[in-house]
């Protein structure tokens, strides 16, 4: 089996990524050796608890570690504070208490979730994230990052609130809808527009294998996006500076999903918000068309969405961008880039820019 294990360093807050093949049937060792609680509740929703939940619990068991799964439909329109109530209800029913913790089983949606009811029940317990897309195990689920959505927008309430650990099964992806590999695969492109210009050539030269998902290739491509995103939250964990880059087209992203009404995958909302600010750099001056063609070319290899769908509201989408949490003070911040492997964050676009790329122009 081939598996490695990153760390992010936060002093005494530090823990392990676990990246590789079979990683799913290395919990149980871990929380025997690190006895984080006395009794696990492993949050999942109504698709993965049913792939991989009971297998799960079962090999808790097995190894003697007390466990209980708790369900919740599935989808974005479910992440809310009434779905963290109902589990904190079902919780607190099942007589978890302070001295237990949390394992997230899921894509984003249930990470994000139950990271946020663990930093919250009982004024908060330890919790482990085991991401199943391919977005969650590239993104959310190392950094901290927890939240739901509220009707104003998406992830406006939350905290930061760091796992124990995060492991990553290679194997879970064979599961997953390829939209929804496709929508992680921005994620990981993201990572290669911002900071790493030698990974975009990876990501361009590597295609077919990635697509075709080959564990030779995705082993180091997540680990490469684990490292990325390690460093970046090493040096600025609660978002004050540096770590804003990761927004690289979220802004408008988050806008173009909450119009949707969240039918439109968060991937894909990114897709169309990195190309819509790769347009922006180019009208702002910031960078060239020949630069940014390459933003276009790779998300077009990858089959990504790239522009905004003509039925959505301009007036809409704006509402959306003011509301967004990077928003200060009414200025709109976007992470805009310069030349692939490097971006500035600035509040400074113009009206007319933002106008254009939001009417694809």
């Amino acid at each position: 089996m081939m598996q490695e294990t990153i760390t992010v360093g936060l002093g005494e807050r530090s823990y392990p990524i676990s990246i590789g093949s079979g990683v799913l049937g290395n919990v149980s060792e871990f929380l025997l050796q690190k006895s984080i609680g006395n009794k696990y509740c492993v949050i999942s929703d109504s698709n993965v608890g049913s792939l991989y939940g009971e297998k799960l619990i079962d090999a808790m068991q097995d190894a003697g570690i007390s466990c209980e799964m708790i369900t919740f439909p599935a989808g974005e329109e479910n992440k809310n504070t009434s779905t963290v109530t109902t589990l904190a209800s079902a919780m607190a029913e099942r007589g978890f208490d302070r001295s237990d913790a949390i394992i997230a089983l899921g894509g984003g949606v249930v990470g994000d979730i139950s990271g946020f009811l663990a930093s919250i029940f009982m004024r908060g317990i330890p919790f482990i994230q085991i991401p199943t897309s391919l977005l969650a195990q590239v993104d959310s689920s190392v950094g901290g990052k927890t939240g739901v959505d509220i009707p104003q927008g998406k992830n406006l309430v939350g905290t930061f609130y760091q796992p124990q650990a995060v492991f990553i099964d290679l194997d879970v992806l064979s599961t997953l809808p390829m939209s929804e590999y496709r929508g992680g695969l921005a994620e990981v492109i993201k990572y290669g527009v911002i900071i790493d210009k030698v990974f975009f050539s990876f990501l361009l030269e590597n295609r077919a294998q990635i697509l075709a998902l080959d564990s030779d290739i995705l082993l180091p491509m997540i680990r490469r996006c684990c490292e990325i995103k390690a460093d970046v939250v090493e040096k600025d964990e609660r978002e004050g500076g540096l770590r804003r880059i990761l927004n690289f087209g979220h802004t408008i992203g988050h806008a173009v999903e909450a119009a949707s009404g969240y039918s439109l995958i968060h991937g894909y909302g990114v897709s169309i918000g990195m190309q819509a600010v790769a347009r922006m750099a180019v009208l702002s001056g910031h960078s060239t068309q020949s630069e940014m063609s390459e933003v276009e070319e790779i998300l077009k290899a990858y089959e990504l969405p790239l522009d905004i769908p003509n039925e959505f509201d301009i007036a809409q989408l704006k509402k959306y961008l003011l509301a967004d949490k990077k928003t200060v003070g009414g200025r709109v911040f976007f992470v805009i880039p310069e030349q692939i492997g490097k971006v500035i964050i600035t509040d400074k676009v113009k009206p007319e820019h933002i106008d254009a790329v939001l009417n694809n122009g």
